[in-house]
């Protein structure tokens, strides 16, 4: 299954390889023309990888944050937030590859109170000023259990194009799309003082299954 960010796309490149493919064939140099083959079937294989949206076997609980993206754990730190909270909280971030899952899921249940794009630069995702600096979405979920929880889309260095579904009063189903980002970038996670993080710096997690934090 391919997510709908992608069909465009998708239907574009194999037009692409499919016409490539067949001048390729023309060539007479038979390893140079295998070459362009073997290059052609590794870009569409990179496309396809990129827009796929694998099912998840989300289980609710909201006492639970779930991770939003497949990725690894970069960030497990205390920081101030000064968007929204405007005070203190956990940050657990979550760097993904070009060839990672790029949906992004809601973390909770509940409701969306706050969801606003920023333009931006297009720093690697990595950079210590990406979360402020960088083309960006926020969005705060709120639910009786948990209370609220900010995650942040950041773009990366490849990244052009961020997609955000959320709306403000949506209701916000723990593992269902919340969006996407296009090639290469990051998930910050915006967590109460008093959550016990669940993960480990460097640990490979899954969005809509890996629990991240628990009350």
């Amino acid at each position: 299954m391919f997510h709908k960010e992608g069909h465009k796309i998708i239907v574009i490149t194999f037009i692409i390889v499919i016409a490539s493919y067949l001048a390729a064939d023309f060539i007479n140099i038979a390893w140079l023309k295998y070459l362009v083959f073997a290059t052609l079937a590794v870009f569409l294989y990179l496309i396809l990888q990129f827009f796929r949206n694998p099912k998840r076997n989300t289980v609710n609980n909201n006492n639970h944050v779930l991770s939003p993206v497949d990725g690894k754990v970069v960030v497990i730190e205390e920081v101030f937030e000064k968007e929204y909270f405007k005070e203190k909280r956990l940050q657990v971030s979550v760097f993904m590859s070009p060839l990672n899952v790029h949906v992004t899921r809601y973390p909770i249940n509940g409701k969306v109170l706050f969801s606003k794009y920023h333009p931006g630069k297009y720093l690697v995702a990595w950079h210590p000023k990406a979360s402020e600096e960088n083309e960006r979405t926020t969005v705060v979920v709120e639910n009786e259990t948990y209370g609220k929880v900010l995650y942040r889309q950041i773009a990366g260095a490849l990244a052009k194009r961020i997609v955000n579904y959320a709306k403000v009063d949506d209701t916000a189903v723990q593992g269902s799309d919340s969006g996407f980002i296009k090639f290469g970038s990051r998930v910050d996670l915006y967590l109460p003082l008093d959550t016990k993080i669940k993960v480990k710096l460097n640990e490979k997690v899954k969005g809509g299954e890996s629990v991240i934090a628990e009350l």
